[in-house]
């Protein structure tokens, strides 16, 4: 008597080992397994531990925008390569690269938006774009977003995830530090308020320059938040650092940051902090008028 041959399978072991990819997800926090679209629906804040999973622009604007709505700024800017730099793949190519997957021209988003039906000056750093790098056009769109707001006196509240300056750029990406930071002191001669949002994680020349500069700084729990790493600090003093270093806990027991406010209870906070903002600067007198800079990107 013969044995009937087995059916050979029809999907072989890779294919197994992805059944249910984007299905489900584990949370990084608790490990637990949760529905991709349960964790989505809470804006990547897992619903059993808390834990803050990396949200993107988009799911930013949804939260905290009113109706998601953002009436985009200075759209059609674009990096440009200006020292013709390679590093195996031309700037140009990294750049063609970061905007098909993230499906931005940059790696910020700029615009008018309401919170809680106010207008705001809106800013959100797109971290999946070459890791949120502020290279010339992203420190340009944010001097427009500052000297936008500043004409429409309007306040602004910005959310930075970034990995500091862009290296493809050099000295022309540490220029915007300086830059931004002269657009920032004239939206304040204006007496208008600037909150800013610190996300995991806020490193290197956004945070040596704008980030630690508004009226009220918050952060979300346990966000990496500092100019260095701290591998690279370690390993410069050749000391272990303290437990926490550089994470948000960490900055506000030192009196870097003013509050550490969830993810889920970050509009409304900044709501309130706005509303109270923009009505102690009603009838103060307004500082004298600071001539504004000339951008280093023609207006269109």
């Amino acid at each position: 008597m013969a044995w009937p041959e087995k059916t050979p399978p029809t999907t072989d072991a890779s294919e197994k080992r992805t059944l249910g990819a984007g299905v489900f997800r584990r949370c990084e926090g608790c490990g637990a397994t949760l529905a991709a679209n349960e964790l989505a629906a809470s804006f990547e804040v897992c619903p059993r531990c808390g834990h803050h999973h990396k949200l993107s622009a988009d799911g930013w604007r949804r939260l905290f925008c009113d109706d998601g709505a953002l009436e985009a700024w200075d759209e059609h800017l674009e990096p440009d390569d200006p020292l013709r730099f390679s590093d195996g793949k031309t700037y140009k190519e990294r750049v063609a690269l970061a905007q098909k997957k993230t499906r931005a021209r940059e790696a910020i988003e700029i615009g008018k938006a309401q919170i809680g039906g106010r207008p705001i000056g809106y800013g959100a750093f797109v971290f999946a774009f070459m890791g949120g790098s502020m290279g010339s056009v992203v420190g340009e769109k944010i001097t427009r977003l500052f000297e936008r707001a500043t004409e429409e006196e309007l306040p602004v509240v910005l959310l930075q995830a970034s990995g500091g300056a862009r290296m493809q750029e050099g000295i022309l990406s540490l220029m915007q530090m300086a830059k931004s930071v002269a657009a920032l002191e004239r939206l304040r001669h204006k007496r208008l308020p600037f909150v800013s949002v610190l996300l995991h994680p806020t490193t290197g020349g956004v945070a040596a320059s704008f980030a630690f500069l508004g009226d009220v700084n918050i952060a979300e729990p346990k966000a990496l938040i500092g100019f260095a790493g701290p591998r690279v600090i370690e390993n410069t003093i050749r000391q272990t650092l303290p437990a926490g270093f550089q994470r948000s806990e960490f900055l506000l027991e030192h009196g870097m940051i003013d509050a550490i406010v969830p993810r889920l209870e970050m509009k409304a906070t900044v709501g309130l902090l706005l509303e109270h903002l923009m009505s102690g600067s009603a009838g103060r007198p307004r500082a004298p008028e600071i001539p504004p800079a000339r951008s280093s990107a023609p207006r269109r």
